[in-house]
């Protein structure tokens, strides 16, 4: 048994590379070998939101505050609020993140596969969130 108490990981900005404005990670797990699971809660202020990207063994969403959006790539933009579970199979291109005038925060868990859990591509333009 291992106990991960609040407040021992440290949280950290979403990288530039990977978000388009204020977002904050704060990690809570990450299974030991052989296991794979990740896991974070991630928060977006309003209009923030991930860059297009997908993952090798896929991922899942648990919405905890606020009001959000999800997109797969070549579907509509979904809105997504608290209790909300979303699962993006392996390789489907998606985005996530606020509305643009709600923060909102979720749970992201997904499995790593060679160490890498996400394949990051481009940036969700203004135009793009917002349609």
């Amino acid at each position: 048994m291992d106990i991960k108490r609040s407040g021992s990981h440290p949280s950290g900005k979403g990288p530039v590379e990977y978000f388009t404005g204020a977002v904050r990670v704060d990690p809570l797990f990450e299974a030991p070998d052989p296991a794979r699971v990740r896991g974070a809660s991630v928060t977006f202020e309003p209009g923030a939101r991930t860059a297009w990207h997908s993952h090798p063994l896929g991922q899942t969403l648990i919405v905890t505050a606020g009001c959000g959006r999800v997109q797969r790539w070549g579907g509509p933009i979904e809105e997504i609020r608290p209790g909300d579970v979303i699962w993006f199979a392996p390789g489907e291109k998606h985005w996530h993140g606020a509305t643009a005038t709600t923060a909102m925060t979720h749970i992201a868990i997904a499995e790593h596969l060679d160490g890498k859990t996400a394949d990051w591509m481009e940036k969700v333009s203004n135009e793009q969130h917002q349609a």
